[in-house]
């Protein structure tokens, strides 16, 4: 079972956007330090409900400054960025760091980032796939030109090629992981062969489903039974290690709901569309009954049931819910000294 943690650099009442920055980067320096596998790196505009606007930049940081842990974006939002400079930047982090990179992929939000950005609402509701496909040809071509409707460009020279790694590592370039939310997105990673990341507001009978669905789609697709068996999917959750299961669900239920009312209705959509927002004391409630709050023992547990009820067995889990530095030092520290050694 391999463990890492989500950066979300989320911002929360009274703090400003320097301390949830540093907060993210000691929390993943101190991932490594902890025997974590990973890192995760959310990306988000214009809102405290995540500081971190470029999920490679600070990927390309924390890769600077550790030497063991994997680092992965969870997600890059492909609608607001141009595929081919992602892959190039993808392909840097990729070659530089020895193999330790994944790059994940998200459609986002019909969010006023699209404005800003010039990408047009199209981008979100029509776009991904085309923009995934490119990307992916960026990824694992030579030489690659683009006829599509929003990128057109004669042939040039891909460079660096993520496959010109010294002593053969990672000869097939970086992996490139997809968000998934709904049976589409679902499909289109199916039919690429791409694992799914699912999000941290889905039980373990939805996510069971939803990969139930991608193994349908993969083998339609013409997918072999063994790459369909060994996808390496990931699961996002919540992890707040305590000595109660009781005080951990209160440090979660003190500090979150006001860090998601924030940061949740500072979303502004890009057409004026009404978007329903969660209750965040609701919400809270229902993430700590999802994922592993609680003793050491009860983390194992829980991170152990959900392994086995959707087989998968990977993990980003947020740690940084108490939205205190210390805090959630003391969380990595334990969920790596603690609940690692009995999952094996």
């Amino acid at each position: 079972m391999r463990v890492g943690s989500f950066v979300l650099a989320a911002q929360f009442p009274g703090q400003g956007q320097g301390e949830a920055l540093h907060r993210a980067v000691r929390s993943a320096e101190v991932a490594e330090e902890a025997g974590l596998e990973s890192v995760w790196l959310a990306e988000h505009h214009f809102v405290p409900y995540g500081t971190c606007p470029s999920a490679v930049t600070l990927a390309a940081l924390l890769l600077g400054r550790t030497r063991r842990i994997h680092v992965g974006t969870a997600v890059s939002v492909l609608p607001t960025s141009h595929p081919v400079a992602l892959g190039e930047q993808a392909a840097l982090l990729h070659l530089t760091s020895g193999g330790r990179f994944s790059l994940g992929v998200g459609r986002g939000g019909p969010w006023v980032d699209l404005e800003v950005f010039g990408a047009g609402l199209e981008a979100y509701e029509k776009g991904f796939p085309d923009s995934l496909d490119l990307l992916l040809k960026w990824l694992s071509e030579a030489r690659v030109e683009s006829r599509g409707e929003r990128y057109a460009f004669r042939e040039v020279a891909v460079v660096p090629r993520p496959q010109e790694a010294l002593n053969g590592v990672g000869e097939s370039g970086p992996e490139v992981i997809v968000a998934c939310t709904s049976p589409s997105s679902v499909r289109l990673a199916a039919q690429r062969c791409l694992p799914m990341l699912l999000g941290m507001h889905v039980g373990d009978d939805e996510k069971a489903e939803m990969v139930a669905l991608w193994n349908r789609h993969a083998r339609a697709a013409g997918h072999s039974p063994e790459d369909i068996a060994s996808a390496p999917h990931v699961s996002a959750g919540v992890a707040q290690i305590a000595d109660r299961r009781l005080e951990a669900a209160e440090t979660l239920q003190k500090a979150m709901p006001g860090w998601l009312k924030q940061g949740l209705d500072a979303h502004v959509t890009v057409d004026g569309r009404h978007r329903a927002m969660r209750d965040p004391l609701a919400y809270t409630e229902l993430l700590c009954g999802l994922h592993p709050v609680g003793t050491p023992q009860v983390c194992a547990d829980r991170l152990a049931a959900t392994s086995e009820r959707t087989g998968i067995t990977r993990f980003a889990l947020l740690v940084e819910g108490s939205g205190d530095l210390s805090a959630t030092e003391e969380n990595v520290r334990r969920l790596g000294a603690e609940v690692l050694p009995q999952l094996g």
